[in-house]
This record gives C-alpha cells, structure tokens and sequence, in this order.
C-alpha cells in the first residue's frame, strides 16, 4: 500500500515518532519519514522502519521519492491536508493519482494492540487519581474560589503537576455554566450546595484518557458516581444520566454499531422524559486523538468489535439552570464493554 501522512498522532503510529515538521512516506514496504535539521538527531534514534530524510523542502523532497520510485498512485486523508500543502506535493507530479481516503489513519488503529490498551488503562487510571486529586483541593481549598482559578487547578492536578500532557483543556463548570457541553470557565464563584460538572483526561505515553464527573458540593466532595442533591429535578437528572450511562455499559456487545449502543442510552433518557436534553451523542473512540474512531451516535454505522476503546458519556443540559454528563473510557473485550 502507498500512503502519505503528515498528522503527528498518524505519523507517530506508523514510526514511532512524530514532530510537527514532518511527512510520513510508505510506498510498499520502503517507508521514510522527511522532516528538518531541527529535529535529525531525534529522529534517527527514535523513527522505527524507516528511513529519515533531512532536508529544508519537505514537499520537494517527497515528490523526489515519488517520481524516483514512478508512483501511478498513492493514499491521503483529506482531513489531514490543506489546499495548499496538498498542491505542493503534487506539483510537477501531473501523473500521479492522489487518492482520497478520509480517516486513513483512525481506521487503521480503531482496533487497538493489547499494549495500546495497556497505555490507554494506565491514562485512565492515572486520569482518576488526577480527579482525587483535585478533589481533595475542592474539600480543602475549592469552595469560595472562581470557575477560573478551579479550571487552573483541574490542570494541575490532572497533569499531576506538570508530569504528564493533558488529553485536552479541562471543562470546569459551576450550576448554569455546567449547561453549556463545552463550557469556558467565567468568574462564578463555588458555594456549598452548588452542582459542579469536571471533564478532564491526560496522557501516557501519547495515549490518550477522558473522564466527567457531576458532583454536589457537600460537607463531603468526592467524583464517586453516589451523589445525592438538594434539588428533586437535579436529582431526578442525575438519577437519570447514571442509569443510562450503566445501560449502555451492561448492555453494549461487540457486533453491535455505534449507533446501536448509543440508543441503549438514548431510550434510557427519552423514556424519563429528558430526550430532548440529550442534546450530543453517547460517545467517541480514544486512543492516540482524544476523539477517534468508533463514533457512538446516532449515525455511528461502525460496527464495534473487541479491542475498540471509547467513551461513554450521556448527559442532560437545562440552559440556564444545569447541566450532567457522566462519563467513562471502556474497552470492548470477550463481546462485552470493560470500563478501564
């Protein structure tokens, strides 16, 4: 198979090795990964089965491999390219078929190594000890700060201060902010009684982990899935969300598809009377991206098989009033969801 890639997390999968200067050439079973000066010397003790190219053209110097192996024809994602850098490879390369393959790379890993799944257990569980982490500056320290400050905090404690990457910037939300999915953190203050809403992951060894938790913030703060709050309707939601978080653990086998699993959790909610809440799908894969390959939704038509991991992550958004998201990483192993 002949492929070009130029994504960091595609590359690093094919060689071990990636920067952000750097294209990734396989033609059959001769492979070379071309980047500049500034990274040679890593390269060449770390790139895995292929052979580095130093030089300051990256398209140049890929279109010189190109035209001395004669191509006819060769793989990219689309995704992964712009207009521009697309056309500087295939300049002076007018015979050259340029096939389109989107999610080239995602497919490629969807199913994971056992070692892959290793990495990805080790994220999460460091990614939980990130969360009690936190959760002992909540009980010490959290409650009167800004969503702010508590966001700078989730860092640091997730990164297990400084040692590890984060998978992405953490979502810190307070009450009403916590109906926003994707909430930015403001200057709302944490008071005792309040809803607090954390969805944070690291890295381990590039791999990658995601985990939300919906919290009340009581004389006891803890990320354990038991919490019981003041409100009825939160309670009711919270109740709700956790149900159909566990249904679709319990209940989700390989063979089945994205979408099917998604339904599991979306018939939970539609039948409490929350459907309309639900307003994003019940999950995506994780791996070397925070989101990759298998979707779990609606139009999720891939179908799911052992070794895949992904998240499962319902919840319920009031604007105004609350949000809840509960969510874990599994594996699908022996047929049935692991949560890892």
């Amino acid at each position: 198979m002949n492929f070009i890639l130029r994504d960091e997390n595609a590359v690093y999968y094919e060689c071990g090795y990636s920067n952000d200067n750097a294209l990734y050439l396989r033609l059959g079973e001769e492979a070379w990964f071309i980047t500049d000066g500034r990274y040679t010397f890593e390269a060449r003790e770390r790139v895995k089965n292929a052979e580095v190219v130093e030089t300051n053209d990256l398209p140049k110097a890929a279109r010189a491999i190109l035209r001395r192996n004669r191509v006819e024809r060769i793989l990219f994602d689309p995704k992964e390219w712009s207009v521009d850098a697309m056309a500087k490879i295939r300049d002076r390369l007018p015979r050259l078929s340029f096939r389109p393959s989107p999610d080239f790379s995602h497919r490629k890993r969807m199913i994971k190594r056992e070692d892959e799944i290793e990495r990805l257990r080790r994220a999460a569980q460091l990614g939980r000890e990130g969360f009690e982490t936190f959760a002992g500056y909540l009980r010490k320290s959290g409650v009167g700060r800004r969503e702010k400050r508590l966001h700078f905090e989730t860092k640091s404690a997730m990164s297990h201060r400084g040692e590890y990457d984060l998978s992405f910037d953490p979502i810190v939300a307070i009450n009403a902010n916590a109906a926003k999915p994707h909430a930015l953190p403001t200057d709302l203050v944490l008071r005792k009684g309040d809803l607090l809403l954390v969805d944070a992951g690291l890295k381990f060894e590039r791999y990658c982990s995601d985990r939300t938790r919906t919290i009340f913030v009581g004389d006891e703060i803890g990320f354990g899935d038991d919490q019981k709050f003041t409100s009825r309707k939160i309670e009711k939601a919270y109740d709700l969300v956790r149900k159909a978080h566990d249904t679709a653990i319990e209940k989700a086998r390989s063979g089945m598809t994205g979408a099917q699993i998604d339904r599991l959790a979306r018939d939970v909610i539609e039948k409490g009377g929350m459907g309309k809440a639900f307003v994003h799908s019940t999950g995506h894969g994780v791996g070397l991206d925070i989101h990759e390959m298998p979707y779990i939704s609606a139009r999720g038509g891939t179908t799911v098989e052992d070794g895949m991991v992904f998240t499962i992550e319902p919840g319920v958004y009031f604007p105004g009033e609350f949000g809840i998201r509960i969510e874990d990483m599994v594996v699908m192993k022996n047929g049935r969801a692991e949560i890892l």
